[in-house]
Parts: C-alpha cells; sequence; structure tokens
C-alpha cells in the first residue's frame, strides 16, 4: 500500500460535495465549514493533479475525472464502514456514547462516574473524546458537550453552568497572587488580559495550554495561576486539589454546551444526572 495516500477526510469531502454537488451541503452534512471542504477538495485536486469539479456561480459540475473518482470513493468508504460496524462495540444499540472534550471527561465526567453507574447499573458507556465538528459527526455520539459560541454550537443544545472564569492555583503554591506565574488557555476569547480590565492588571502569562483541562492540571502541580473554567475546575476546587487564587471572575463568551438524543432514553438520564452533578454544592 502507498504510504502517500491522501488523508481520508480528503477524500470524504469530495465524496458529500460530487453527490450533493455542493460544498456547503456537503459541510452541512459531514461537520465541517464550507471553506473547510472547499480547501479540502482543493487539496485533493492539487495532490491527483486533476480539477474534480468545474465551479460555477451557482453550484458545481463534475469534471470526467470527477464522475470517475466518485463511485470508486463510494464504494471504498462503504467498504471501510462496514469494515469498522464488524468491530463498533456500540452497533449493537445497547451503548450510550458520549462525546467530549478531554477537559469535561477527566474533570466533570470521570470524578462522578462511579456515582453514575451505582444508580443506573443497566447504561453502559462508552467516552470518546471529540474537539472538532467533524470529530462529533463521526462519533454519532448520543449525547454530545461541545465547547464554543451559542453560534458555533448551533441550535438545540444548552449551556451548562457554572460558566464563569475563575483564577485557581496549588494549595501548595504559597506565593501570593500578584507574584504568581500566570497559565493562560490559547484559543479561548477571553483570558488573562480580560480578566485584568475587570478585576487589575496582572503579568503577563508565561505558560500556555491549549484546553482548560490542561491549564487546570498544572495548576495542580504548582505551575501558577490558570484562568479557567469554574464548571472544569468545580471538582478539583471541592476536592481540594486547587483553591482560587483571587476572588475575582469574568464571563466567558464560549461554554460547553450539552445536546443529546431525545429519542434515546439513557441518554436523557444521563444529561438529569450531569445537571444534578453540576447543580450540586
Amino acid at each position: 500500500m502507498s504510504k502517500s495516500l491522501p488523508p481520508l477526510t480528503w477524500f470524504r469531502s469530495f465524496e458529500a460535495a460530487a453527490r450533493t454537488l455542493s460544498f456547503t451541503a456537503a459541510a452541512e452534512e459531514i461537520g465541517l465549514t464550507q471553506s473547510a471542504v472547499s480547501q479540502q477538495v482543493k487539496s485533493l485536486e492539487m495532490r491527483l493533479g486533476v480539477d474534480l469539479f468545474v465551479r460555477r456561480t451557482r453550484g458545481l459540475a463534475l469534471t470526467d475525472a470527477g464522475r470517475k473518482l466518485l463511485p470508486e470513493v463510494g464504494s471504498a468508504l462503504e467498504m471501510l464502514s462496514g469494515a469498522a460496524a464488524r468491530f463498533d462495540i456500540g452497533a449493537a444499540g445497547d451503548l450510550l456514547t458520549v462525546a467530549t472534550s478531554v477537559s469535561i471527561a477527566q474533570w466533570v465526567i470521570a470524578p462522578n462516574l462511579a456515582a453514575f453507574k451505582t444508580q443506573n447499573p443497566e447504561i453502559r458507556l462508552r467516552i470518546l473524546s471529540a474537539i472538532w465538528p467533524d470529530d462529533f459527526h463521526a462519533s454519532r455520539a448520543d449525547v454530545q458537550i461541545r465547547f464554543g459560541s451559542e453560534k458555533q454550537v448551533g441550535a438545540g443544545s444548552q449551556r451548562l453552568l457554572p460558566d464563569h472564569l475563575i483564577a485557581v492555583k496549588s494549595p501548595s503554591l504559597e506565593t501570593d497572587f500578584g507574584s504568581c506565574p500566570l497559565i493562560e488557555t490559547v484559543g479561548t476569547s477571553n483570558g488573562w488580559a480580560t480578566w485584568g480590565e475587570a478585576n487589575g492588571p496582572v503579568q503577563e502569562p508565561t505558560v500556555f495550554a491549549d484546553t482548560y483541562g490542561m491549564a487546570l492540571q498544572l495548576a495542580v502541580h504548582g505551575n501558577g495561576a490558570a484562568l479557567v473554567s469554574e464548571l472544569v475546575a468545580k471538582h478539583a476546587i471541592t476536592s481540594g486539589l486547587v483553591v482560587q487564587a483571587h476572588p475575582g471572575q469574568i464571563e466567558s463568551k464560549e461554554g460547553y454546551f450539552l445536546s443529546i438524543n431525545e429519542e434515546l432514553p439513557a441518554a436523557g438520564v444521563f444529561r438529569d444526572w450531569l445537571r444534578t452533578q453540576l447543580a450540586a454544592g
């Protein structure tokens, strides 16, 4: 087998766009943005050295190369789907699949999961890590917890609370807050600069993480004060792993949003349990 095979996601974007003759429709189907689908198709064309579409003002049309490639790609994707299904432990339909970020899985779900299993021993669980829309689409999860703004996550999702951003540090870190190294979570709209505008000036962050969960873990081990979602930090605070480094807090433009398969009773049970856990003191 060639080691230079183009990424599978490029083929999936091509297949969906070729079948619908629309980058927009393909994007909605596979859970990507229209620009991402368009870019992946363009990357595939450049890799193969042929044009697969004729791009017109009113839509797309397949070239001869595109028409030849479509049935082969469609057949290959169906074959891969069938092969994966034989090993899918959830294929029997008796498994509740939860797709979420590692931060939520590690700091919100895992600390309380034993209680859920005690209350609901008949529910089998599969927890998958997911970040991008494509991850959630591929997971076909019954419960999804996405991070982003209300606009990004779409309609039908409910924001999980609490959702303020707070400063936390290890209780073993005796440095006062003004001298404490700051840990910043990148990729979010609100950081230490925003916090400083509301609560007083702060120094520049010196450590950077790409998730609230990672920033919290760094704080637990005494690496500084992390500005993280109160939702993610709740268990770490109640268990004494961290303390609030400063009483100030700010609103978060992004948050964690929950959506479920309403037709599956077990998904509703999990949602209600999670809400109860988050509402507890």
